[in-house]
């Protein structure tokens, strides 16, 4: 990779690191739905001009029907569960439990379209999943007031990201990744626009908690979704998911130094052993084979 991919992705897991703190912040005003919705629908603004600049809209036209499944599971769900999710557990703690998304990526994968894993993948899943079961049973607590629930909705969310990965792959291949990244957060603005008029708080937010949901479409998602497909057009997929590996060591930094959130021993062993399966599971650390000898 060129030095300036690999500040790119630095850059990347920086802002996606930064959205469990925007979402930390602006969630206890808005409410997880009324966040959620104005997000996306601020994303699609911001992405609308670019689509019709590259003349990618009559894709996402013919595609409509796969993309606005994207839609539910890619963006709709995944950031309502995480901003459910904000209301409870740190910033930190919610972006190690996403850290597994390429965990249930891997295992729908194998169910569904039958990318049936190596060995050395295997016991990456089994690993992985062990630190996330590991660190869930620490800090789960379904007691009234407890984060049992924030960190299953954790949990839902990484899972959907997997089932979206698979989907894409398989229903949108070939589908410029513009009317996809455009398409995707469009869709999940038309599916949550009336819960959020339902939900929608009964004292309007603060100017703070606005710049915060501000901040969540266009840098977190807008901007972070070009350069997400810029990467995989660049160098790659399998080079891009390795942005998964940094992401909750800025969620952490970011929620230590705005919101004095601790890292727990628990935390960080949870962290290590589900990135480590997960490098595993994706073969980001995969086993050299030996090169035969000339004969």
């Amino acid at each position: 990779m060129k030095p300036a991919d690999i500040g790119e992705l630095f850059a990347l897991a920086a802002i996606w690191g930064a959205s469990f703190l925007f979402m930390r912040l602006g969630a206890g005003e808005f409410g997880p739905v009324a966040l959620s919705a104005v997000r996306v629908a601020g994303a699609a603004l911001v992405l609308l001009p670019l689509l019709a600049w590259r003349g990618q809209v009559d894709a996402l036209r013919r595609h409509w029907r796969p993309i606005f499944f994207v839609g539910l599971s890619n963006s709709a769900l995944p950031f309502l569960c995480f901003s459910y999710a904000a209301l409870s557990i740190s910033a930190g703690l919610s972006s190690i439990f996403n850290a597994s998304t390429p965990l249930w990526g891997a295992v729908i994968a194998w169910l569904w379209l039958r990318d049936r894993p190596t060995a050395p993948r295997i016991a990456g899943l089994a690993i992985g999943f062990a630190g996330v079961l590991g660190l869930a049973w620490e800090k789960a607590s379904f007691k009234p007031g407890g984060s049992g629930w924030a960190i299953v909705a954790c949990l839902a969310a990484a899972l959907c990201y997997g089932l979206s990965a698979s989907y894409t792959r398989k229903r949108l291949q070939g589908v410029p990744p513009m009317a996809v990244a455009d398409g995707s957060p469009r869709a999940a603005a038309v599916l949550l626009a009336l819960p959020a008029l339902w939900w929608w708080p009964a004292q309007m937010p603060s100017a703070h908690a606005w710049a915060m949901v501000a901040l969540l479409a266009v840098l977190c998602t807008g901007l972070a979704y070009l350069m997400y497909f810029r990467l995989i057009a660049h160098i790659g997929a399998s080079n891009t998911i390795a942005v998964t590996f940094l992401i909750p060591a800025f969620a952490v930094l970011w929620g230590w130094l705005f919101l004095a959130e601790p890292l727990t021993g628990a935390m960080a062993a949870g962290c290590a052993v589900i990135l480590l399966g997960t490098a595993l599971a994706t073969g980001v650390l995969a086993p050299r084979r030996k090169q035969a000898g000339p004969s």
